[in-house]
């Protein structure tokens, strides 16, 4: 039977406070220091882990808590996402969902405005890759330069760009009549 000092020990051990210490990427585990402790390697919660997972590791010096079923750290679980001086919370809204990121990226989604905004740092990109295609529903507006790699095709009668001819026309410096609706 365990002395008390042991029950204790264990049971001041069932949840700690602390700050992540160190990151193995490739095992999915940190080290935290917790007091005078560095605990060993331990997995760290995330949103989900199964057939639908996510990957969004925590921050050196990130609040957590370590959670230890038995009272011991070594055999613990790390819950991370504790706002800190250091690592405050990016918005103070409560009808907006913020993700912000280290290299300044910022989406925002406000349920008040029904608005998504993407922010990018300079020289940022956004690339959709859809093999089934991509539909826009909405007007929409464009501030620059827009590229296709290849034809434009507009409209219903599928009017294409770079191959589209108009008839009654005459060559020369003659302006055609608007489109026929």
């Amino acid at each position: 039977m365990p002395t008390l000092p042991t029950l204790l020990r264990r049971l001041e051990n069932l949840i700690r406070p602390g700050t992540i210490a160190a990151l193995d990427p490739a095992t999915a585990r940190c080290r935290v220091q917790t007091g005078n402790l560095l605990t060993t390697w331990l997995p760290f919660f995330t949103l989900n882990a199964g057939e639908d997972s996510t990957w969004h590791p925590p921050s050196p010096d990130e609040q957590c808590l370590i959670l230890s079923p038995s009272g011991n750290p070594e055999s613990g679980f790390v819950l991370i996402g504790l706002y800190s001086d250091r690592y405050p919370a990016p918005n103070d809204s409560p009808t907006r969902h913020r993700r912000r990121y280290r290299d300044g990226a910022v989406v925002d989604y406000d349920t008040a405005t029904h608005t998504l905004t993407a922010t990018l740092p300079a020289g940022g990109q956004i690339v959709a890759n859809a093999p089934g295609g991509m539909r826009l529903i909405g007007d929409l507006e464009v501030d620059g330069l827009i590229t296709a790699t290849k034809d434009v095709v507009a409209g219903e009668q599928k009017i294409s760009l770079t191959t589209h001819k108009t008839a009654g026309i005459q060559r020369g410096t003659s302006i055609s009549d608007g489109p026929v609706p």
